[in-house]
C-alpha cells in the first residue's frame, strides 16, 4: 500500500503476500504444463497438483481427494450448494440457512427457490448467533441439507459450528459452512465440526484471486454445474490454475507459519480500537459478539449519522474502511445482517467496519481511532437525526 494510505478493509480484499508471488512465478514461465497431458511436463504440473492438495487438506484436517479447486469463493459456494441440492433432489427439496449468511447465498437461495427447492432460514440473536433450538425446529423430512457460515463477514460472529454439525449428523442431514471470513482467524477442522462441504478463498488468506476450494467429503456428491473435460474428478471442469493453486498452498504454508503471531497482534488492535472508540465516542455501541468473534474485526454503530458518510469522511483522509459486505456496499439498504440482529434500518445504516490484517501497525491504528470523534463530532453535527 502507499504510505499515504491506512487500509483498515482486509475482510474485503486482502494484497498478495510477496512470498506467494516468487512460488507462482515459475508456474507462469517454465513450469507451465497441464496435468491432463501425459509427457513429462504434464506428470510435473500432476505431482505439484497432487502436492498442493495435500497441503490443503491437512491444514483443514481433511484429505487429499476431498479439496477440489475451483476459480474462488463464488463458484466454490454455487457448486456446494446447488450442485449438492440438485444431485440430491430425490432424497428432499429442503434446505436450511441462517439469515445472515453471505449475500451471495441468500441470491442462492432465490435461484433454488425458483427451481422448486423451499428454504428455510434461522434467526440468530443480538449479536448475530444462530439459535440452536430454532434450527431444531426448521427440520423437515425432506431436509437435506444445513448450511451456516462459519463466522460472520460482517460483524464478526463466530457461529456454534461444532454444535451444528453435530445436529445435522444426527438428523443425517448434509453440512456446509462458508469458512471464507474465518480463514486465518481460526483452526478449522472438518473432522471435529462433522462438516462435509466447505467452502474456502484463497485470496482471504494471502493467496492470489480467482483459486478456491470446495471442501467435500468422502461419501458425498455434487452436480457437476461446468461442463467440459472432466477435470477436479468430474465435478469442476476447465484446466487447473496452476500458477494460482500453487500461491494457493504457498499461502497455507506461510499461515501456518506466522498465523499463531498475527493473531496475538491483531486481537491487541482489536481491545485498543473497542476500548478506545467506545470510551472516546458516546452513543457509540460494538456490533457482533462480544467474545464470540474474529480477532480482526471491530464493528461500531453510531447513533444519528450514516455510515456511508463515515466511510467518505475516512476517505478524505486516506483510510479504507467499511460499513460491510463489500459484495452489497453499493446498494443503498442497510445491512441484512444487521436487520437480522434486531437493529432498526436507521441504525443499522451507522455502522463501521475495520479489520486489520498481516500488514496493519499500531501506528494505523492509533491514527484511525484519533481520527473517529473528530469525524463523529461532524457528521452528527450536521444530523438532524441526533439527538444531543
Amino acid at each position: 500500500m502507499n504510505n499515504k494510505n491506512i487500509y483498515m478493509d482486509y475482510q474485503s480484499a486482502k494484497p498478495v503476500d510477496a512470498e506467494v508471488i516468487d512460488s507462482m512465478n515459475e508456474y507462469h514461465q517454465t513450469r507451465y504444463g497441464n496435468p491432463s497431458s501425459l509427457h513429462k511436463i504434464g506428470d510435473d504440473a500432476t505431482e505439484t497438483l497432487d502436492s498442493s492438495r495435500e497441503t490443503i487438506a491437512k491444514w483443514i484436517h481433511g484429505e487429499k481427494d476431498e479439496v477440489l479447486f475451483t476459480s474462488g469463493a463464488t463458484e466454490s459456494i454455487n457448486l456446494g450448494i446447488i450442485g449438492y441440492a440438485l444431485r440430491n433432489k430425490r432424497k428432499g427439496n429442503h434446505i436450511i440457512m441462517s439469515e445472515v449468511e453471505h449475500i451471495s447465498l441468500h441470491n442462492i437461495a432465490k435461484y433454488l427457490e425458483r427451481n422448486g427447492f423451499q428454504i428455510s432460514k434461522v434467526p440468530v440473536d443480538q449479536y448475530g448467533r444462530i439459535k440452536l433450538d430454532k434450527l431444531r425446529s426448521r427440520i423437515k423430512e425432506e431436509t437435506i441439507l444445513i448450511s451456516v457460515q462459519m463466522a460472520n463477514n460482517e460483524i464478526g460472529t463466530i457461529q456454534p459450528i461444532k454444535e451444528i454439525g453435530e445436529i445435522a449428523k444426527e438428523k443425517g442431514i448434509a453440512f456446509h459452512t462458508d469458512a471464507v471470513a474465518a480463514e486465518g482467524q481460526m483452526d478449522i477442522d472438518v473432522q471435529a465440526n462433522n462438516i462435509n462441504l466447505m467452502t474456502l478463498s484463497s485470496n482471504d488468506i494471502y493467496g492470489p484471486r480467482g483459486v478456491g476450494v470446495l471442501y467435500m467429503q468422502k461419501g458425498f456428491r455434487v452436480q457437476p454445474l461446468i461442463i467440459g473435460g472432466g477435470q477436479e474428478r468430474g465435478f469442476r471442469s476447465g484446466s487447473e490454475n496452476m500458477p494460482g493453486i500453487v500461491g494457493m498452498k504457498k499461502a497455507v504454508e506461510i499461515l501456518e507459519h506466522k498465523m499463531g503471531a498475527e493473531l496475538e497482534r491483531m486481537k491487541s488492535f482489536q481491545k485498543l480500537f473497542i476500548k478506545e472508540i467506545l470510551e472516546s465516542n458516546p452513543d457509540t455501541y460494538l456490533n457482533g459478539h462480544p467474545v464470540h468473534r474474529l480477532i480482526n474485526n471491530s464493528h461500531f454503530r453510531f447513533d444519528g449519522i450514516e455510515g456511508e458518510s463515515i466511510l467518505l469522511s475516512f476517505k478524505d483522509k486516506n483510510i479504507a474502511v467499511s460499513t460491510g459486505s463489500a459484495c452489497s456496499s453499493k446498494t443503498l439498504e442497510p445491512s441484512h445482517t444487521l436487520i437480522a440482529t434486531g437493529l432498526l434500518h436507521e441504525e443499522a445504516h451507522g455502522s463501521l467496519e475495520l479489520t486489520t490484517g498481516r500488514y496493519t501497525n499500531l501506528e494505523e491504528v492509533k491514527t484511525v481511532i484519533e481520527e473517529v470523534p473528530g469525524i463523529v463530532k461532524r457528521l452528527r453535527d450536521l444530523s438532524p437525526l441526533y439527538k444531543k
